[in-house]
């Protein structure tokens, strides 16, 4: 397989709340997207990032209070299908979509391949289908970025092929050729997964927002309490970010990316650019 990663904007967040002892003050959180190309299943998406949809979505009330909290910068041309377009790849060729959790800035693209089928949690479904618009908000969902045809075209990663996985709690084959790896990792966002993979000779491990900063997983430190408020188990994300700095410290030629850790991002471009 072949793999590139693709920025689509950035927000902005305290570094003193995404790690414990962080500073007080501002750093960017890149809002990050996996292309995968399968040699014979075609391209494959992790996640969709943002795109002007967010902005569209959070003009009105109660939607406007998640960019009030959350200020996204997207510039032109920025969002993944443009940088697909410029990149020769039509959109409508994309039939593989993996959804690592429903926040807003994995899921602003998602109307954007209309031909893809979707893959995401059971338990983010139903959370999706039963709680309020008010309610969704708090929990970082803004229900107007999904399709109108979303569950016909969705397939649960927990029907798919299990994988005995002794550290982790639960592990998917996704086309069942064991070329890429559906790891669950809830505690951020409900039904969170990750996505594990081997491409061009090298072993990658998506870990979504399963860890925000290279020093949380590095040395196991959790973020600031605050963060809990927007959580969905504060108690599983404390034992993956544990099991996820286990298999850190024991694959040390697996490159580990979670979605926001600008360190991590900017080393991985410069990489593909190389």
């Amino acid at each position: 397989m072949k793999f590139r990663l693709i920025k689509t904007g950035y927000c902005d967040a305290f570094e003193h709340h995404a790690i414990r002892g962080g500073k007080r003050k501002k750093i960017q959180f890149p809002a990050t997207v996996g292309l995968l190309e399968h040699p014979e299943k075609g391209y494959v998406l992790f996640d969709t990032g943002y795109s002007q949809r967010f902005f569209e979505e959070t003009r009105r009330f109660p939607n406007k209070v998640y960019a009030l909290i959350t200020k996204v910068y997207l510039t032109e041309g920025e969002d993944l299908k443009s940088q697909l377009e410029q990149s020769g790849i039509d959109p409508n060729s994309i039939k593989h979509v993996v959804i690592s959790h429903f926040h807003g800035d994995h899921v602003c693209g998602l109307k954007d391949f209309p031909n893809a089928q979707f893959y995401c949690s059971r338990m983010a479904v139903e959370e999706l289908n039963n709680v309020s618009d008010f309610l969704a908000v708090s929990k970082g969902i803004l229900k107007g970025l999904f399709p109108a045809d979303f569950e016909d075209r969705l397939e649960y990663i927990e029907d798919l092929n299990p994988i005995n996985e002794p550290l982790f709690e639960a592990t998917y084959d996704l086309f069942g050729d064991g070329s890429i790896e559906l790891i669950k990792l809830h505690g951020h966002g409900c039904g969170q997964y990750g996505m594990r993979f081997m491409a061009d000779g090298q072993r990658y491990f998506l870990a979504a927002d399963g860890y925000w900063l290279r020093k949380s997983l590095q040395e196991n430190i959790l973020p600031h309490p605050i963060v809990k408020l927007f959580f969905s188990s504060w108690k599983d994300y404390k034992q993956n970010l544990k099991k996820l700095h286990e298999y850190y410290k024991a694959n040390p030629d697996v490159i580990m990316l979670s979605t926001h850790c600008n360190e991590t991002v900017n080393e991985q471009l410069m990489r593909q650019e190389g």
